[in-house]
């Protein structure tokens, strides 16, 4: 027997249907399908976190601490890193015996016990009470030292106040300074400079090579001709050259970094015009009327943004490593202000005595290099239209 069901045709709708509205299909745009392979790259977006986390610590670490980057503890001298806070107790009575011994005075007593302490100190003439301020400039001892009790008509007192905790994670410098503090100060340091240059090298680059490679002929010719010359100057010696006229500065490292590393930027920039003006719709923007900086600023350069972006994050660490260098040269900023290059510098020097000096911001160095090289790679595996 044969199904009906299978051999009735379809009658299709019937007058009192009411249509079935089509779903909606929405597409995506080829930056959006980039940002999806960029979310799929696990080194990648590692590398956004730990940059992410780095500049947290740089710029909203110091906002934490009431250490100041140039501040100096006398008696913290290359003290080691540790989590305990300083001073320890089997060194409070050497501190308050050089604290007595500075104040002309014996110390007879010393007693500590939570946190504050009792220094009872003697002398064969009545003491003067503005001896505390010994106690007060005591680096070991916190401030607001009183006299708890007078004896012997004022030959013998009996000295109170609170001990100074203080702590210092990553050590401290052979000047005393707190390293955590000026590892973050030297971190603001190299990562404006790195962000700042590789602004100025994106500016300048991609405007100088779009022109360059949308003009063409001798223009383009006399223009690259221009990028050599300034290639074939040494950097090292150019740098030298600006802190013998200008002196050392933030702003001299800025410039210096800023006038060479644009060439890079020019040149990928003019290979990429060299490809997009040859395009049709370059043709039809001409045909329009177009001008030739409607073209390039409309046209060019928004198609050369994805090997910019590429190149930018490959940049960025680049500076980093040049004003590392320059600093490790003595040619970088001056102290007391600092930088990641300057402090692996010093601890250079320090190495076998106090290694943390050089641990800490290497380690924090390296971490933010292979970060931004990470973040350059998924980016570049993003906007690569092969592998798409």
């Amino acid at each position: 027997m044969t199904d009906l069901a299978s051999t009735t045709p379809d009658p299709g709708p019937l007058p009192g249907d009411l249509p079935v509205a089509p779903q909606d299909v929405r597409g995506r745009s080829l930056f959006q399908l980039a940002l999806l392979r960029l979310r799929r790259n696990r080194a990648a977006m590692a590398g956004f976190v730990i940059l992410i986390l780095v500049a947290l610590f740089s710029f909203l670490g110091p906002q934490f601490t009431d250490h100041r980057y140039d501040q100096v503890f006398q008696s913290y001298v290359s003290v080691p890193p540790s989590l305990e806070a300083w001073p320890r107790e089997e060194n409070l009575k050497g501190a308050v015996e050089r604290v007595a011994e500075r104040a002309r005075v014996t110390l007879a007593a010393f007693d500590v016990e939570d946190g504050r302490y009792l220094a009872t100190i003697r002398s064969d003439e009545p003491i003067d009470p503005r001896v505390l301020r010994y106690f007060d400039r005591a680096g070991e001892l916190g401030t607001g030292a009183s006299v708890a009790e007078t004896r012997e008509d004022g030959r013998e007192l009996v000295v109170a106040g609170t001990v100074g905790q203080t702590y210092f994670p990553f050590g401290t410098d052979g000047n005393g300074r707190d390293l955590m503090v000026r590892t973050m100060v030297g971190g603001q340091i190299s990562l404006v400079i790195g962000v700042l240059a590789s602004l100025v090298s994106l500016v300048i680059g991609v405007t100088y090579g779009a022109i360059s490679g949308y003009v063409g002929g001798r223009v383009d010719n006399l223009m690259m001709r221009l990028v050599e010359i300034l290639y074939s100057l040494p950097f090292v010696f150019m740098v030298i050259m600006l802190v013998a006229f200008f002196g050392r500065s933030f702003v001299l490292i800025f410039v210096a970094i800023g006038l060479v590393e644009w060439l890079d930027m020019a040149r990928i920039v003019r290979g990429q015009t060299l490809t997009i003006k040859r395009r049709e719709f370059v043709a039809a923007a001409e045909a329009m009327g177009l001008t030739d900086r409607q073209i390039v600023r409309r046209h060019i350069v928004p198609n050369t943004i994805g090997p910019v972006v590429v190149f930018v994050t490959i940049v960025v660490p680049k500076v980093i490593l040049l004003e590392s260098f320059l600093s490790f040269l003595g040619l970088g900023v001056q102290a007391p202000l600092t930088s990641w290059g300057a402090l692996i510098s010093d601890g250079a020097q320090t190495i076998q005595a106090a290694p943390w000096l050089l641990l800490f911001p290497a380690v924090l160095f390296c971490v933010t290099l292979f970060a931004l090289n990470f973040i350059g790679d998924g980016l570049r595996d993003a906007f690569d239209p092969r592998d798409r």
